[in-house]
């Protein structure tokens, strides 16, 4: 059996950055560089910059999926700074428009997470498509978080309420499917 395809940003921007290929990757970069001064010095729960989950999120578009839509691509590097950060969405939308706040503020938690991961159901594809990545890179080595009780509701809340989004697009349904089988001793 393949093991599962992983996607990683330790090495940071500059090295995602020399894979993209895209004409406009100033405008990436000027993402790039609003999450990290907002985000700062925060860390994910396992101790890695939190940047390096942003920046996977993008590898996961571009590697994985072959996302080409520069607001996509933002909004993916964006998509934590309202929900994780004092940045608010008008500031998003200041910056980087109304497409990308939309799509940030579809990914963005409320205070009520079960209606937030409810209302998903109705998010355009494109907000779906970060959703996906962000969740992949949140799951991909869900066995290195410090807690075991989190792995195993955070495995059971993806099945639930995440991999049923991924129908209708077909690497994401391949990739959640073959993570669901390798993690299912969390069940």
């Amino acid at each position: 059996m393949t093991p599962l395809q992983t996607f990683s940003a330790k090495d940071g921007w500059p090295a995602l950055r020399a894979r993209i290929r895209l004409a406009n990757t100033a405008l990436l970069d000027e993402a790039v560089e609003f999450a990290v001064q907002w985000h700062g010095d925060q860390r994910r729960p396992a101790g890695e910059p939190y940047v390096e989950h942003l920046l996977e999120v993008v590898a996961v578009l571009v590697d994985g999926v072959g996302v080409t839509d520069i607001d996509v691509l933002r909004a993916g590097v964006l998509h934590d700074v309202v929900e994780d950060t004092e940045c608010d969405l008008e500031t998003v939308r200041s910056r980087f428009g109304d497409r990308v706040a939309e799509l940030v503020g579809w990914v963005t938690k409320g205070d009520d997470r079960a209606a937030y991961l409810a209302s998903l159901k109705d998010a355009p594809r494109d907000a779906l498509t970060v959703k996906l990545a962000d969740r992949l890179s949140n799951v991909q080595r869900l066995n290195t978080h410090p807690r075991p009780a989190k792995q195993q509701t955070y495995y059971r809340e993806t099945v639930r309420t995440i991999v049923p989004l991924s129908t209708g697009f077909p690497w994401f349904e391949q990739w959640y499917a073959r993570w669901q089988q390798e993690f299912s001793h969390l069940a």
